[in-house]
């Protein structure tokens, strides 16, 4: 019975990370609520928790499976991990590239140049972090895997003051992720939503977003050992208070900044997540408040699946046209001619997301249950 509940508020942690993630990504208008924006650069806002906290999720979700590829030998564990990075990795890239076709020049579909075409991102990212996260966990003991975390953080920072421009080493087009990335990439194959070639989910940006998988699979890890206890949880919240601490002092020299992944940030979700984490599993595991955590299991239990429908849904919105604009405005045009274009927006992104759990409560309900 332990087992299972260990497994059921990791579930829930996992899938209001996914109930989030969908919401804060999705919403229909130019104007959202504070809370659901990313901080424009250096700062912390929710919204900024929930990527680093999927990651954290996937960690401690590794506690419980890694043991077992150890147990089948050296060849399962490189066969299984490979593969999943494999296809989480592809599944992330192909879907920037969907649809594949474009109208060309004289109005005809043509496919869509990989020259032109995003090649990191979210998924591609929880990829490169599961597969190194892997090796270092599969090879070395928990105090390895915790100073290479360690190392990861303050090489980061190296990396980042001494090949950041001079004035502002971690400035937009100025720090050092960019530069490697546009000198690995090139300007095509990287995001340009912030109105330069720059990748929030970048190459080198990867390395500091490793440890928060980390020390997922060491809080994770904890817990497996020590049991749901009120002494367990007293001392994640204390190791989750001492690493907002150190995240906040650390901002004074570098900046907490979820864009370029700043180890300052690292720490602070961190931080934030061990104390979320804590919190469940008071309510869910010691109080037996379990009532309120079906609707979120349903995310928990096909997370990737969920994520990569939202994105989706949300793409074939926008290419299915509705006079001169696409289905998607339309939806939000609907939305707000009754309530304000803030919570047209906010309607927008809650309706996309509830029909995501439809689809994944059904999947649930015939226990289907979509792993790579």
């Amino acid at each position: 019975m332990a087992e299972n509940q260990r497994y059921l508020s990791l579930d829930v942690f996992r899938g209001m990370t996914v109930c989030f993630m969908i919401i804060v990504n999705s919403g229909g208008g130019d104007v959202s609520y504070a809370p659901l924006l990313h901080a424009s650069w250096h700062g912390f806002t929710p919204t900024d928790l929930v990527f680093p906290s999927f990651l954290f999720a996937v960690g401690n979700a590794m506690a419980f499976s890694l043991h077992k590829y150890e147990l089948q030998g050296e060849s399962v564990f490189w066969r299984k991990t490979l593969k999943r990075t494999f296809i989480i990795f592809l599944l992330g890239f192909l879907m920037y590239w969907f649809p594949f076709v474009a109208p060309d020049a004289n109005g005809d579909l043509a496919m869509r140049p990989f020259a032109e075409t995003r090649v990191l991102g979210v998924l591609q990212r929880i990829a490169l972090c599961y597969f190194f996260a892997s090796i270092i966990l599969h090879y070395g003991s928990k105090r390895f895997a915790f100073w290479c975390a360690a190392f990861f953080l303050v090489l980061y920072w190296f990396l980042s003051y001494t090949f950041g421009d001079a004035n502002d080493p971690y400035s937009l087009a100025g720090n050092a992720a960019q530069k490697f990335d546009l000198w690995l990439f090139g300007d095509k194959h990287l995001y340009h939503g912030e109105g330069i070639a720059f990748d929030p989910e970048g190459l080198l940006s990867t390395l500091p977003a490793i440890v928060n998988v980390i020390f997922g699979y060491l809080a994770g890890d904890f817990i497996k050992r020590h049991g749901n206890k009120y002494e367990t949880i007293a001392k994640l919240m204390l190791a989750g208070a001492l690493l907002v601490l150190v995240a906040l002092t650390w901002d004074m020299v570098f900046p907490i900044n979820k864009k370029i992944w700043t180890s300052s940030f690292v720490l602070l979700t961190v931080g934030i997540d061990l104390v979320v984490l804590s919190a469940l599993i008071y309510v869910i595991e010691l109080l037996h408040k379990q009532k309120w955590t079906p609707f979120f299991l349903v995310f928990g239990r096909n997370p990737l699946f969920i994520y990569l429908l939202s994105e989706l849904l949300l793409i074939t919105l926008y290419l299915i046209p509705v006079g001169d604009r696409h289905l998607q405005h339309s939806i939000y045009n609907g939305l707000a001619s009754f309530m304000s274009p803030i919570n047209a927006s906010f309607a927008f992104a809650f309706l996309l997301m509830m029909t995501c759990w439809a689809v994944g409560f059904v999947l649930d309900k015939k226990k289907i249950y979509i792993r790579v």
